[in-house]
């Protein structure tokens, strides 16, 4: 009974071992560009005149970097932070433009078109994110910002280059609710992404 017990924990061991192996981690950088639709956010007056696109964000430049992790051969998880450069953009006569930013974290949950090990790895992802919005002038660093979260789905392709290094194109679409509750916002915005970039897997 002993013996038994233990070729059976020894088993289990083996299969969590080779459960651990399969796990591939991988860490990228990533820049491109963000790209804006429905970016009307309302407007800076409540009076009968107020439209949806008296103020806009413009679109802009992003970088970040990911965490992937692949438990399975078709399968992963992946986590990350952007970097959004835009204009905070006054639709007055003439137009006014402010710098600003907007910072990401995200999850996704990844399906690969190939297995791993392979070459070229297409996928498909989808997942939730937090979208924080500073107002020109403020800081994030100092509570400054107006945070929403959404949803987001898309995909893209890794191509090995080496025995450890990864190419990768994404595209993405985040969508969330617009930010500073201003007066006459509709609907939620979105940001679509088209980054390009370079990881290192182990």
């Amino acid at each position: 009974m002993k013996t038994m017990k233990a070729s059976t924990l020894c088993v289990f061991a083996l299969a969590l071992a080779s459960t651990a192996l399969a796990q591939v981690a991988e860490f990228s950088l990533s820049g491109g560009q963000s790209r804006l639709t429905n970016n009307g956010i309302g407007s800076l007056t409540a009076d009968a005149s107020a439209r949806s696109d008296d103020v806009q964000l413009t679109d802009g430049f992003r970088f970040g970097f990911r965490m992937t992790l692949n438990n399975w051969r078709f399968f992963g998880h992946e986590v990350g932070y952007a970097y959004n450069r835009t204009q905070f953009r006054m639709n007055t006569q003439p137009a006014q433009d402010y710098g600003t930013a907007i910072h990401q974290g995200f999850y996704d949950f990844l399906v690969y078109g190939t297995p791993e090990g392979s070459r070229v790895r297409p996928f498909a992802a989808g997942g939730g994110h937090f979208s924080n919005y500073v107002f020109p002038g403020q800081s994030v660093t100092q509570g400054g910002g107006s945070t929403k979260f959404g949803f987001n789905y898309g995909g893209g392709v890794k191509v090995k280059a080496g025995s450890k290094f990864i190419l990768r194109l994404d595209f993405r679409q985040y969508q969330n609710g617009k930010p500073f509750d201003l007066p006459a916002q509709s609907g939620l915005i979105r940001m679509n992404e088209i980054s390009a970039g370079f990881g290192i897997g182990l």
